[in-house]
């Protein structure tokens, strides 16, 4: 191709050309997302969104980030620096394809499949696109890939090494054969690979649009130029917050295999415009598959930093310059191969309410109180006695639960939680992709915790099975240590899942486990709410009369925990006050007494 004539100036950018090529850059990685999501096949990406897609530079640095799951933005930062560093401009061709799930190559789960293309104007490396998308299967001992007792990762699924899936357009017909001979769903995973290759196709398309617009030697300056203004404004934003060690630890109910509760820990350090997380004091890596790989912890630490510095900083490499990290070696949260992360994310959300509670330490008024602390996946897979065809999915109820109530306001019900931010899955959707019927969805009353600002509920769900035997795989949590509030805002109630079998026999499930549904069992999942924000006492109690009406909070809560008294439904404003004033001096009695 003849190099072409750049219409824009070749100088520094000014900072109105800057925040144009920053909203290019955005919408670029935009399209990409919504390209990936909408072609395809399997509902885990097309209905919960499990999918992301980013622009990065001929460095492997984030250029511009999607809309998309938070963690999985922060782990392809692990990925692409691995590309960068195998695949740089003198080895990168034209028409090459990357693809990797390696955990411990720069992955993060083997579900988790990285692809990457690199990008070329005027036969110049000037970037990569790049997506990480949730295969439905990829094989292992389980359906879904994470079964949470898998001993080691070789149990997890069909595990790929950064390589090339394509050579100079040629793709690699062997590797795709391998893998659809090691898959449950061979034509899911081609179908869902197809749309990986789609987006990075249009990802490349737009940013070599944009380099004949703007020319290259504009760009990548600009490029440069944006990370530099992230990196200033997120200094900004952490030397607004007071120095200091902040601690907080919080605990995984167990692993699945042993009834031991898994510690989490962290001291932020902050010094001036620097942050430094340090892990130690977190238990050792478990047998089972709760472990976490450094660019999955990386990518909770990430959020949050980036969540803090607010949404008008630009979503690149710059804004990770001011963090450093301690993780101890063959840790729950830096696990040594060939330990098992499928079912990590569950651990990562732990980590993620860790480091809120540090940072409440440090800056109460700007975090809220613990999220749920849990993900509701449930995989289930089998074969269809009618039509001989196997399937695998994941039973459709509300994956998260509530937010945790803000310094200002009450907490969201029934929500996915922060750092995974997946959408609901559909009932219309699952009761076609799967047998069974969601027979209700409701809130759990109470489930919300405590506070002037309460926390968001979580919910109570019935789910019946309606054909063969298939194989189930719980992940979840919370069933044991429940969401904390903040600043005198109280707990949630504790997650639970029962079995009811088909003759009517109940039995209480393990937050991990995997086991066998028959035609005519049930699942009855309660799934916890959140903390909640300040002294119940402090609420108004016109709120919390609304909570009693919304069957939000039980009229036994509202007098014994808030101290509203009713009159009919009504507040008895007299009788509030006194009853207020007696549960503050029982209050203080106790405290004084312990």
């Amino acid at each position: 191709m003849a190099k072409t004539e750049s219409v824009r100036p070749q100088s520094v950018l000014d900072p109105i050309s800057l925040e144009v090529l920053r909203g290019r850059f955005d919408v670029l990685a935009d399209e990409m997302q919504l390209t990936l999501l909408r072609s395809a096949y399997s509902p885990i990406i097309r209905e919960a969104l499990d999918a992301t897609a980013a622009l990065f530079d001929r460095q492997g640095r984030t250029v511009a980030q999607a809309n998309a799951a938070p963690a999985q933005l922060g782990m392809l930062v692990a990925s692409m620096r691995r590309v960068a560093d195998r695949f740089p401009s003198e080895v990168a061709q034209p028409g090459d394809v990357y693809i990797i799930n390696d955990p411990y190559s720069g992955g993060t789960h083997l579900p988790d499949i990285t692809i990457a293309t690199p990008i070329f104007h005027d036969g110049q490396l000037i970037g990569y696109s790049a997506n990480m998308a949730h295969h439905q299967d990829v094989g292992g001992s389980a359906p879904g890939s994470v079964a949470p007792n898998a001993f080691d990762l070789h149990a997890e699924g069909f595990r790929i090494p950064l390589m090339k899936l394509s050579d100079r357009g040629v793709r690699n017909e062997t590797l795709i054969e391998l893998i659809r001979q090691n898959v449950r769903l061979p034509a899911s995973f081609e179908g869902d690979l197809r749309a990986q290759l789609a987006a990075c196709s249009i990802g490349a398309r737009r940013l070599e649009e944009i380099c004949l617009e703007w020319g290259a030697d504009v760009i990548l300056p600009a490029v440069d130029a944006l990370m530099d203004y992230s990196e200033r404004l997120t200094r900004l934003e952490i030397e607004r917050m007071p120095d200091g060690d902040y601690t907080f630890a919080d605990w995984l109910d167990d692993d699945g295999i042993s009834p031991e509760p898994i510690k989490i820990q962290v001291t932020i350090k902050i010094r001036g415009s620097n942050l430094h997380f340090d892990f130690s004091g977190s238990d050792p890596q478990t047998r089972a598959a709760m472990n976490l790989v450094p660019a999955s912890t990386m990518s909770a630490v990430y959020y949050w930093v980036r969540a803090l510095a607010g949404p008008s900083i630009p979503n690149n490499d710059g804004c990770y310059r001011s963090i450093s990290a301690y993780l101890p070696p063959r840790s729950i949260v830096n696990a040594d191969y060939p330990a098992p992360v499928g079912a990590r994310a569950i651990t990562l959300i732990r980590l993620a309410d860790v480091l809120n509670g540090a940072f409440a330490q440090a800056i109460p008024e700007r975090v809220p109180a613990a999220s749920s602390g849990q993900g509701n996946v449930m995989y289930v897979g089998g074969t269809d006695p009618a039509t001989g065809k196997r399937f695998v999915g994941f039973i459709g109820t509300p994956i998260g639960g509530g937010l945790g109530a803000r310094p200002n306001k009450d907490g969201i019900d029934v929500i996915e939680n922060h750092v995974v931010n997946l959408t609901q899955y559909p009932t219309e959707a699952c009761e076609s992709d799967l047998p069974v019927r969601i027979t209700s969805v409701r809130l759990w009353e109470d489930s919300g915790g405590a506070g002037q600002f309460r926390g968001g509920l979580g919910y109570v769900a019935e789910v019946e099975w309606l054909r063969s035997e298939a194989l189930v795989s719980i992940r979840r949590d919370r069933h044991k240590f429940v969401p904390w509030g903040l600043l005198g805002g109280g707990g949630s109630l504790p997650c639970r899942t029962v079995l009811e079998r088909a003759d009517g026999s109940r039995q209480e499930l393990a937050s991990k486990t995997l086991f066998q549904i028959r035609l005519g069992d049930k699942l009855h999942i309660w799934t916890t709410g959140s903390g909640g924000y300040g002294s119940p006492l402090e609420r108004d109690p016109q709120s919390v009369l609304a909570d009693v009406l919304d069957r939000r909070v039980s009229r036994e809560a509202a007098s014994g925990v808030y101290g509203v008294v009713f009159d009919g439904d009504a507040v008895a404003e007299q009788d509030t006050v006194e009853r207020r004033h007696a549960l503050r001096t029982e209050s203080d009695v106790h405290t004084s007494g312990s």
